[in-house]
């Protein structure tokens, strides 16, 4: 069945499959091709935020089975089973993945909503799509990988190789638990290497479908393994282990430090980060559309709950549409997403993914308030069991607020009003993150020196969160230095090899 009929169910058919697939959830983790339980036995437990009930108790992987997935992934990429397969094999491996995410859209969406709380028509629109989409682009280019060849002396043939590099231990996180460890396992996958996936401990169920579908599409045992586990133990060991070539991490900017701090206390294997953001958006007084400019902003920091690395919760507005900007946001902005079910397609804001995360976005409310930020509207929890807030409004506030300067990761918007185009571009750099940034003007000059002096790896101009797989995302500063998605994404998973050869005479 398609995503696209999959789009017609009710909440009462989700519920029966969520129920179905609780019942049936795997467990255990997925070393060398096959499901096997934890060596020491230890389990924790992976909870749904729409009612706080136990989903399952996952095995939990220490340093034993972090060791045991590295060797299965190190033995399969000597064995060259998926190294040295001809590109076009490996490409077609990769295409019949791509169909089976489509083919498993049910169970696949299901498992994101249980274990994450977001919205079904989400995982079905937007994810799942997106999923498909990117194993798709990184097969494309299998065979396109090129090496050169050197201008030298007669006597000489100087070639530079594209070689995978080995195996790399990707570290995923729980806001879109299924695509972002795609964009990490897709690339290296299709460059060659074989991978060792640890999904955030919050949302782990949908990874070990991941992988299973991978054998199922031709994957050879040992290329794809997945271990669960909570990132200080599980996380930390595989960060840690000396037979790993890379990690590529995706979550806070803590974390991230750690991994840089774990590959330099080990084999200095590479790191590729992508952390912490604070978007600003800038809304120039010449905005031409401010209906428009306003419904991308509060979408663009109420989508997903807010949890999102790149979310534009700093919205800053030139004094001259200011009052009509905050104007507009509250009457089109305060009922545009609404807390409910998120089994519910009708659904369109599910809860924050832990009762941890809601406590820790209701005490930034609570800072807000105390700082002298105007709370416009939400900032409570609605009356529904869960992990719910509801989405949250703050004007007047100053970049030296707390609300300001770090990462809520919750459906929290906060509006900073400014005066010129230089205090603009000042507010927006004035931040230690630098992942993604939107722009607002109809004056073209404008925006060339925004685009030029905003400090963030990925800027849109009169829009905001848009793009397709040739768009490279990624930060600046302390957002961290990798790049998802597109064709460079696929480069960084491969390393290059000098050959020079001298020819007989």
């Amino acid at each position: 069945m398609s995503i696209v009929a999959r789009s017609e169910y009710t909440r009462e058919k989700w519920h029966a499959v969520a129920a179905r697939e609780i019942e049936n959830v795997e467990t255990r983790l997925f070393i060398n091709g096959d499901y096997v339980d934890s060596r020491s036995g230890g389990r924790f437990d992976t909870v749904n935020p729409a009612n706080r009930e136990v989903i399952a108790a996952m095995s939990f992987a220490d340093a034993n089975d972090v060791d045991a997935a590295v060797q299965s992934a190190r033995k399969a990429f000597r064995s060259g089973s998926w190294s040295r397969m001809a590109p076009r094999q490996r490409m077609s491996v990769l295409y019949r993945y791509a169909q089976l995410i489509e083919e498993n859209s049910e169970q696949l969406a299901v498992l994101d909503t249980l274990d994450m709380g977001k919205p079904i028509s989400d995982m079905l629109g937007i994810d799942i799509p997106a999923v498909a989409e990117t194993i798709r682009f990184m097969a494309e280019y299998i065979d396109k990988m090129e090496g050169s060849v050197t201008n030298t002396e007669s006597g000489v043939m100087h070639f530079v190789l594209r070689e995978p590099i080995g195996v790399v231990a990707a570290i995923s996180p729980w806001n879109y638990p299924l695509l972002m460890a795609t964009w990490k396992v897709a690339p290296a996958l299709a460059a060659g290497n074989c991978v060792v996936l640890k999904p955030a401990e919050q949302a782990p169920l949908s990874c070990l479908k991941l992988a299973e579908l991978f054998i199922e599409a031709g994957g050879p045992p040992g290329v794809f393994n997945v271990i669960n586990g909570i990132g200080e133990v599980t996380g930390k060991a595989l960060a840690l282990h000396n037979d790993v070539d890379k990690v590529t991490f995706t979550g806070s900017t803590e974390v991230g430090k750690l991994m840089l701090q774990y590959a330099g206390q080990s084999n200095m294997k590479r790191v590729s980060l992508e952390c912490g953001g604070k978007s600003p958006q800038v809304f120039m007084a010449d905005t031409a559309n401010i209906e428009r400019a306003v419904a991308a902003a509060y979408r663009g920091i109420f989508a997903n709950m807010g949890e999102v690395c790149n979310a534009g919760s700093r919205l800053l507005v030139e004094r001259p549409i200011y009052d009509e900007f905050v104007e507009r946001f509250i009457a089109n902005g305060k009922d545009a997403y609404v807390c409910g079910d998120p089994l519910d397609p009708k659904t369109n804001l599910g809860p924050l993914v832990t009762d941890e995360a809601q406590n820790r976005v209701l005490s930034y409310v609570e800072t807000g308030k105390k700082e002298g930020a105007k709370l416009r509207f939400g900032g409570d929890v609605p009356d529904m069991n869960g992990s719910y807030i509801n989405p949250t409004l703050f004007t007047d506030v100053n970049n030296q607020m707390r609300i300001a300067r770090e990462e809520i990761f919750g459906p929290v918007a906060s509006v900073i009003p400014f005066d010129g185009l230089d205090e603009g571009i000042a507010i927006a750099n004035d931040t230690i993150y630098g992942l993604a940034a939107g722009i607002w003007t109809s004056d073209l000059n404008k925006a060339h020196r925004l685009i030029r002096e905003v400090e963030a790896g990925v800027v849109w101009v009169n829009c905001f969160d848009e793009g397709d797989m040739t768009q490279p995302f990624g930060g600046y500063k302390q957002s961290g230095h990798a790049r998802d998605k597109c064709v460079e994404s696929l480069l960084s998973y491969t390393q290059g090899k000098s050959a020079w050869i001298r020819l007989s005479e």
